[in-house]
C-alpha cells in the first residue's frame, strides 16, 4: 500500500484499488470482488479498513453484497442507462457514474465546501494522541465523545435537553433508518409524511413494508391543517414524519404559524413524531426555529446524517430518542456497525471547538450564491417553461413543467447528452409530482451549465404532450 500516496489513509487506497477492479475492461456484467480476508492479506491492511472501503462503495451504489457469497459490482462500462427494463431510480444511480456526465440530480450540499481536510488533519493528530489499543471498549451505539457533542448541540433548554445516552450513531442514514423502523415496529403500520419526500426514506419504508400516507406540501411549504386532521382522525397513523426546518426536495420552510398549528394537532392526537433533520443546518437564514421547538420532546424522535454538512468522509447517520433505549441498544449491537473510533472523536472535536459552525457559515453562503445563479439562469432561459419554488436552503431546486410532458422521456432525452436530472415521481410512492423534477445547483467537474439548461428546455418542448 506504499507509494506516491502513502500519506493517505489506508481505506482511501483500498477504495481506489476496488474502484479500479470494478472499472477494469473485459469484466463480466456481474463482477465478484475479493473477500475481506483476501484483500486484507493482499493489501496488508486490517479487515475493518477493507470493510469501511466496501461500505463507502456500497453506499454509492457501486457494490452490493450477497449473504455468504461476498461482494459484487457492475462495471461502469457495462451499464446501459437507457435500458427500459431498469428501475428508474437504479437508472439515475447508474447514470451518475458515467464518466463526463453533468449530474443535476444529486443532493450533495457539502460538495461545495467539504470538511475533508480539517477532519483528516485532526484525525491524524488524534491518532498520535490515542495510539490503537487492543483493549478498547466496544461502543456499538457510537463513540461517547460524538454522542455527547450531538446531545449538546440539540439541547436548547432544561426542558428540551438531550444526553449522550439518548443518541445512537450508525454507519449511514439507511442503516439507521432500518433500525428506527424495527424499533418502532413500523412493518404493516401507517406513517404519514410530507410529499415530496427524499427517495432514500421512501425506498426504505417501501422495502420494510411500511404503509405510507403522503401529505402534499403547499406552495409556501406548509401543510393543509384540515387535511392533516382528517387523515389523523380516519386512519390509524403510528408515526408522523416532519422536516425540522427546510423540507427537501421541495426547498421550502413552512411558516411558523403553520408548524405551530401542526404541533398542537399532533399533541392532541398522540402519535409518535419523527423529525427529519438531515437538512436542518442548511437553511440559508440560520437561527430559525426547528419543528421540534414546538413539539413535546417525550413524543419526539429525531434522525439525521452528518454527510449533508461534512461530506463523504463523514457518512454517519444518527438518532436521538428519550425512549426505547433497550431496543435501540440491542439493534445497534446486532447490526455491528464498523465505525472508526478516531474519526468519530475527530468529528466530536470539530463540534466542540466551533469549527463546524464556522464551516456552516461558509457553506450556507456558497449554497445561497449557487442557488441564486441557478434560479436566475432558469428564469432567463426557461421562465415560460418551468415554475420553481424559491429554495430557502439546501442544494436543490424543485421545478414543475408548465407544459404537460412525459417526464421519463424528458429524462431519457437528456441522458443522450450526458445530463442527469431526477424526475419528480421518484419522490412519491403514490404517483404524485409527475410533472416535477429535482435539479441540483452543486455539481463537480467543469460543465457548461447554460448549455445544459438549454438542453432541458429543448427536451421539455420536444416531449410536450399538449
Amino acid at each position: 500500500m506504499k507509494g506516491p500516496r502513502e500519506t493517505d489513509f489506508a481505506y482511501q487506497a483500498v477504495y481506489r484499488y476496488l474502484t479500479h477492479l470494478i472499472n477494469e475492461p473485459g469484466n463480466d456484467t456481474q463482477v465478484r470482488l475479493p473477500s475481506l480476508r483476501q484483500l486484507s492479506e493482499r493489501l496488508n491492511v486490517s479487515i475493518s479498513t477493507i470493510q469501511y472501503a466496501y461500505s463507502l462503495l456500497e453506499k454509492e451504489g457501486r457494490v452490493f453484497s450477497v449473504a455468504k457469497s461476498g461482494y459484487f459490482a457492475v462495471p461502469v462500462s457495462s451499464i446501459d442507462p437507457l435500458d427500459n427494463g431498469r428501475d428508474l431510480l437504479e437508472t439515475v444511480y447508474a447514470c451518475t457514474r458515467r464518466p463526463g456526465s453533468l449530474v443535476l440530480s444529486a443532493d450533495e450540499p457539502a460538495l461545495l465546501q467539504p470538511l475533508d481536510s480539517p477532519l483528516l488533519l485532526l484525525e491524524r493528530e488524534l491518532l498520535r494522541q490515542y495510539p490503537r489499543q487492543t483493549d478498547t471498549v466496544l461502543q456499538p451505539c457510537g463513540e461517547l465523545q460524538l454522542r455527547t457533542a450531538l446531545a449538546a448541540r440539540y439541547t436548547t433548554s432544561a426542558l428540551r435537553c438531550w444526553h449522550a445516552n439518548d443518541v445512537y450513531v450508525g454507519a449511514d442514514l439507511r442503516g439507521v433508518l432500518e433500525i428506527l423502523i424495527a424499533v418502532l415496529g413500523l412493518k404493516d403500520a401507517t406513517v404519514l409524511l410530507e410529499s415530496p419526500c427524499d427517495w432514500v426514506i421512501l425506498r426504505q419504508f417501501q422495502t420494510a413494508g411500511v404503509n405510507v400516507l403522503e401529505l402534499p406540501l403547499q406552495p409556501e411549504g406548509g401543510v393543509d391543517i384540515d387535511q392533516l386532521k382528517a387523515l389523523l382522525e380516519n386512519r390509524q397513523v403510528r408515526v408522523v414524519m416532519v422536516s425540522s426546518a427546510v423540507s427537501m426536495p421541495h426547498g421550502s420552510q413552512a411558516p411558523d404559524e403553520n408548524r405551530q398549528a401542526v404541533a398542537q394537532l399532533l399533541e392532541g392526537h398522540g402519535s409518535w413524531v419523527v423529525e427529519n433533520d438531515c437538512h436542518g443546518e442548511l437553511a440559508f437564514e440560520a437561527g430559525g426555529r426547528r419543528f421540534r421547538d414546538w413539539l413535546n420532546p417525550d413524543r419526539l424522535i429525531v434522525f439525521s446524517t452528518l454527510e449533508k454538512i461534512l461530506g463523504s468522509e463523514a457518512p454517519y447517520g444518527y438518532v436521538l430518542s428519550r425512549h426505547f433505549s433497550e431496543a435501540f441498544q440491542r439493534h445497534f449491537l446486532l447490526r455491528s456497525f464498523r465505525l472508526s473510533p478516531i474519526r468519530q472523536k475527530a468529528i466530536a472535536r470539530l463540534f466542540s471547538n466551533g469549527r463546524i459552525d464556522q464551516h456552516l457559515q461558509v457553506l450556507r453562503r456558497l449554497l445561497n450564491e449557487r442557488k441564486g445563479h441557478m434560479t436566475q439562469l432558469l428564469q432567463e432561459r426557461l421562465g415560460d417553461a418551468l415554475h420553481f419554488v424559491e429554495p430557502q436552503g439546501g442544494a436543490t431546486i424543485w421545478v414543475r413543467s408548465l407544459r404537460q410532458v412525459d417526464a421519463r422521456r424528458v429524462f431519457r432525452r437528456l441522458l443522450t447528452h450526458h445530463v442527469v436530472i431526477a424526475p419528480g415521481e421518484l419522490f412519491s410512492l403514490q404517483g404524485l409530482h409527475c410533472q416535477h423534477f429535482r435539479l441540483s445547483h452543486t455539481f463537480g467537474g467543469d460543465h457548461d451549465l447554460a448549455s445544459a439548461v438549454s438542453l432541458l428546455g429543448d427536451a421539455l418542448r420536444l416531449e410536450s404532450l399538449d
